[in-house]
């Protein structure tokens, strides 16, 4: 690795600002704008079940997206083990950040294209769009035990999810008006606004994501490659990795909770959306607002959630947010009106930013200290994460596609949610963890 020093704040300013580039994907492509759009030109003009015709399957619209994104999660859960291991091996964390940056990047500027006669092509461009978008930020999280000692881990986490929150949000108001005042800019076409969005997230995405390329170190390999062909460079580093995870108490008690907490809070940030249009019939502007509030209050659960950890504990304030989130998805049953789902988005905002930074934060703290090809070890994190996320969006439209009621799917969540809170009582046995240090 480069020369660098941990807690320098140009260095971590500059690796948040990954977070401000790449989360208007997640914000404008997988919570408002693409889903809303997806729906509208999706919709049927009958009344009865919206089914679309996909490569000459027909099956419900959200089913589609939903499997889509399953199957990018899935690709990447079995790749990233490998391609970390690749990263870490032969020096090119950094290289490997921005391959997967440029493909999420140009996948986005493809579904400028995408209408309703090019849904082929726009679920291609989405899927690949999720696939970088995965990569990316698995990369930019093994840098963050590289750039912040132990004590600083959960206020730096808390940093870049802010950063993000920010940076999505302000594209995400320059995009909101293209979408509901195109007259300002004499558009004419209907679908013209939505998918100049989708271009503009991937030129942010690209250019925003320059800063961290400049200054972020590349890491030196962890791997001598003499004699030792590509393949077995990467095969080394990922046993080395995998047997240290295993003998690692923390890690094996914290992963598994953590799965089980994805599958349900990944889940409800990619169908929030769909499920208040297609539940309560908000408007696309309401959806939008409301969207942009709780990316804003995510910023103050963020670093709540932190000042909290440091006197409880980052799993005890997990264990209660796991627990708020479990009512969340009960309450999510009984909505019938806008107002109930503004309250419930609030509480939403508040959680999410909460329960994201200090999961980061927490497992960071778990490696081996004065490590430095962290890319593999948080590969780890990362596909439990992902392979949460297929679990629950399989488990979300298959149970949409069975019942036609997708507030079923909706509560079904929260028995994630409860298998998470009971994990996460295994690592109490931790005590140090209740001064948000880790005994390993």
């Amino acid at each position: 690795m480069s020369a660098y020093q941990k807690n320098d704040k140009r260095l971590i300013r500059s690796w948040a600002f990954f977070d401000w580039a790449n989360s208007a994907y997640n914000l404008v492509i997988t919570s408002t704008i693409f889903p809303i759009y997806y729906i509208t030109i999706t919709k049927s003009k009958t009344g009865g079940d919206d089914i679309v015709d996909f490569f000459g399957f027909e099956i419900i619209n959200t089913v589609l997206s939903n499997y889509a994104l399953a199957f990018a999660y899935m690709t990447m859960v079995v790749a990233l083990p490998f391609l970390s291991a690749y990263a870490d091996a032969n020096g090119r964390k950094m290289q490997t950040m921005k391959f997967f940056t440029y493909m999420g990047a140009l996948a986005c500027m493809g579904l400028f294209f995408f209408k309703l006669s090019t849904l082929e092509w726009g679920i291609i461009c989405f899927t690949l769009a999720a696939m970088g978008y995965i990569g990316g930020v698995a990369v930019n999280n093994s840098y963050l035990p590289l750039i912040a000692t132990p004590d600083k881990q959960d206020e730096v986490s808390a940093k870049g999810f802010a950063y993000g929150y920010v940076g999505c949000v302000t594209l995400q108001i320059i995009c909101f008006v293209f979408v509901l005042k195109p007259e300002w800019f004499n558009i004419t076409e209907a679908s013209f606004p939505a998918r100049f969005s989708f271009l503009l997230v991937g030129l942010w995405w690209l250019g925003f994501s320059l800063i961290p390329f400049r200054v972020l170190p590349n890491n030196t390999p962890a791997i001598n490659g003499t004699g030792l062909s590509l393949m077995q460079r990467v095969l080394t580093e990922f046993r080395s990795v995998l047997e240290q995870v295993k003998a690692n108490k923390g890690i094996k008690r914290f992963l598994p909770a953590y799965f089980f907490n994805s599958v349900g809070v990944q889940t409800i940030m990619v169908v929030a959306t769909m499920f208040g249009q297609k539940e309560l019939e908000l408007e696309t502007s309401s959806l939008i607002i409301v969207i942009i509030l709780i990316q804003l209050i995510a910023i103050g659960g963020a670093y709540i959630m932190s000042f909290l950890a440091k006197y409880w504990g980052n799993i005890v304030v997990l264990m209660i947010v796991t627990l708020l989130w479990t009512s969340i998805c009960i309450a999510a049953f009984y909505l019938s009106n806008a107002a109930q789902f503004y309250g419930l988005a609030v509480m939403v905002g508040l959680l999410m930013g909460g329960i994201q930074s200090l999961s980061r934060s927490t497992y960071s703290k778990m490696l081996p200290k004065d490590l430095e090809d962290t890319t593999a070890f948080f590969s780890f994190y990362d596909i439990t994460e992902k392979l949460g996320i297929v679990v629950g969006l399989i488990c979300f439209g298959a149970i949409e596609q069975l019942t036609h009621n997708i507030r079923y799917s909706a509560v079904s969540l929260s028995i994630f949610f409860i298998l998470g809170f009971l994990l996460l009582l295994r690592v109490l046995k931790f005590n140090s963890f209740l001064k948000a240090g880790i005994d390993e």
